[in-house]
């Protein structure tokens, strides 16, 4: 997909909902958030992507990843470890942090989101939702100030909605900046604003609110 005449910013502490049919690019534009594009997929990118202030162009993916936490619309892609403990501790252990912190980080996510029932469990063993909700927690563990989500909630039932809902509102309370991929507008009801992508292009200014 080509993105084109994109031009938006995101303020700390904003979740801001981004919708659009199938194909539009919303997906593209979320993977040149994190360098992916045009780092590890290639393309030609014209203008700037800012990510506080970095220039995404002149970052690497592992650099940028401590910036924006990615996760994937598959969650598949993310996940390798044997338990998801292992998985969530698994970005923090290779930026050495102290084994202290990784322990303390990897019980927060946990008991953020509520899965302390599937520490032990082997990921690939997981239902889809719950797949989403471990990625969610190894990006968290990161602790980026950034977090870009695409379509985590879309294999989630109304409990796994309801805590990841719930884990967002309590991140933009302590300042991170959400962008999330959704179809369904129920799902995106805590943004503060909706952002629509069609062709690759945003939306006029003024259509992009909720009412």
């Amino acid at each position: 997909m080509v993105l084109k005449n994109l031009s938006f910013e995101v303020v700390p502490g904003e979740i801001v909902a981004l919708m659009g049919l199938s194909g539009c690019g919303k997906s593209t534009l979320c993977y040149c958030l994190n360098g992916i594009i045009p780092h590890s997929w290639g393309g030609v990118m014209e203008g700037r992507i800012l990510v506080n202030g970095k220039d995404t162009r002149e970052f690497t993916v592992a650099s940028l990843a401590q910036e924006v936490g990615l996760v994937f619309q598959d969650p598949d892609t993310q996940l390798f470890s044997p338990t998801v403990e292992d998985e969530i501790a698994f970005a923090p252990e290779n930026m050495c942090l102290p084994r202290e912190l990784i322990r303390e980080r990897v019980d927060e996510v946990i008991s953020l989101l509520g899965i302390e029932s599937l520490r032990e469990a082997n990921p690939y063993q997981l239902s889809g939702g719950e797949k989403h909700l471990v990625a969610l927690a190894a990006v968290l563990a990161l602790d980026p100030p950034i977090l870009v989500l695409d379509e985590v909630m879309s294999q989630l039932d109304y409990s796994g909605k309801k805590k990841v809902a719930d884990a967002l509102e309590k991140l933009r309370q302590q300042g991170k900046t959400i962008i999330a991929v959704e179809h369904d507008l129920e799902t995106v009801a805590m943004a503060d604003r909706m952002m629509v992508m069609k062709n690759g292009e945003l939306t006029p200014p003024g259509c992009d609110h909720f009412v």
